[in-house]
């Protein structure tokens, strides 16, 4: 028969895996975060070139429809951002999920090493007592043999 500790291995094995990914769905959604904060600098930075160029050219006189164009275009530009603003809160959300998701693996997975390792050394303990059994009884046997 094998050892509980053995038979365990495969147990291990699963979770180990399930760990790995867990792991792996947490840095593609840190990838997805990453990408959607990304865009929002990104955003932002045009943004700014845009406000910037628009001042530039605000130095002589300008018509009221270019005004008018400029306004316009930074107001979908905020609503650009705000909109990004919102999926990098999803995105943080999910992030948050699948982080506490690897956590909960990892925590599986480490409380099956230990089991593991307590069955390994409780089967450590039977085999060290069997033998010392063993030794026990081949010392009676002989000290018996000795006194006939």
């Amino acid at each position: 028969m094998t050892a509980r500790s053995q038979r365990l291995q495969v147990v291990l094995a699963l979770e180990e895996r399930k760990e790995q990914r867990a792991l792996d769905v947490m840095n593609e959604v840190r990838s997805q975060w990453q990408a959607e904060q990304d865009r929002l600098e990104e955003l932002q930075r045009y943004q700014q070139e845009y406000h910037q160029q628009m001042r530039a050219q605000q130095q002589g006189t300008v018509p009221v429809t270019r005004l008018q164009g400029w306004q316009s275009f930074i107001s979908r530009l905020d609503l650009l951002i705000g909109d990004q603003q919102t999926r990098i809160t999803r995105a943080a959300e999910r992030l948050e999920q699948a982080r506490q998701q690897w956590q909960q693996a990892w925590e599986r997975r480490r409380g099956m090493e230990k089991y593991v390792d307590t069955c390994r050394a409780q089967e450590q303990r039977d085999r060290d007592q069997a033998e010392q059994k063993q030794a026990d009884e081949a010392a009676m046997r002989q000290f018996s043999r000795r006194r006939q």
